[in-house]
């Protein structure tokens, strides 16, 4: 099979969960490409995610590295199956490749946690708020960019429906329920909507009002999403230029704290649920 020239996110978590499990049991490259009878650059491309690595290898490597976690295994070799071309493939090419990444990421999800601080969970927005929100960035996107976008991110929103929709919790601060993109109109009817989806079983919506007080973290949008076992755990945070994967053991259980904080402290579902129609009706 001939090597990627551009992996995703979950092709490069593969290789390196391949490359941990490696090191982790002292194994030389050499000897890992002995072991599966491969050159030692394939390897090399195995871990960064530009070449395949067919399951049977997977076993036989982890086997010889004394893994015996058979949850996580099976996880990993599952990872090595070639999926079916997801919707999001029809914008590669014309989106950032971090925003598939995000996509194919939340559809394998066994569970997603959040935190927003300014904007609206992006699985919870209305199209109209969505469009106010990519009209902000800069520098200025084109219209066609913007409704590729907004179509893009709507279709995101799939997981949370159907027979077997994603469990999600999303913890939201009062600042951004306040924040009116799109104007009046356009910020209550995204309230509205927010209220709507958190009435479904498996969406729970927390918020932090301002008499909270202070919080954890840099201020940034977290993204928590859950694999199969807790090690294929991935967080994603919001930056300036794109989306950033985090998936270091110190970087999960850093991030699991600050959910976990922010769950604790925040309003209760219904509280929240009253809160967030407090604000609209202001509105």
């Amino acid at each position: 099979m001939a090597a990627r020239t551009s992996p995703t996110e979950r092709q490069k978590r593969l290789g390196a969960e391949v490359r941990k499990m490696r090191t982790a049991a002292g194994m030389t490259g050499e000897r890992a490409a002995g072991l599966l009878g491969v050159d030692r650059g394939k390897i090399s491309n195995i871990e960064s995610g530009t070449r395949a690595i067919s399951p049977e290898r997977l076993r036989t490597l982890a086997c010889n590295c004394d893994c015996d976690d058979e949850a996580y295994i099976d996880a990993l070799a599952e990872m090595t199956q070639p999926a079916e071309r997801g919707w999001w493939e029809r914008y590669r090419g014309t989106l950032p490749a971090g925003l598939l990444d995000i996509a194919e990421l939340e559809h394998h999800a066994a569970r997603i946690r959040s935190v927003h601080l300014i904007h609206m969970p992006g699985l919870l927005q209305s199209s109209d708020y969505a469009q106010a929100v990519f009209k902000a960035a800069l520098p200025p996107l084109p219209e066609h960019e913007i409704a590729l976008r907004v179509a893009h991110r709507l279709e995101r929103q799939r997981i949370l429906e159907g027979d077997s929709p994603t469990e999600y919790v999303g913890i939201v601060h009062e600042a951004a329920l306040r924040m009116q993109f799109g104007g009046r109109k356009v910020a209550r009817a995204q309230l509205e909507h927010l209220l709507a989806m958190s009435e479904r079983s498996h969406v729970v919506l927390q918020v932090i009002p301002f008499d909270a007080g202070s919080f954890p973290g840099a201020g940034q949008t977290v993204v928590y999403l859950e694999g199969p076992v807790p090690q294929l755990d991935t967080v994603q945070i919001d930056s300036a230029h794109g989306p950033e994967f985090l998936y270091q053991e110190a970087q999960l259980s850093k991030y699991r704290a600050q959910l976990d904080w922010m769950e604790d402290r925040a309003l209760s579902p219904e509280e929240s649920y009253a809160f967030i129609q407090d604000i609209a009706s202001q509105l």
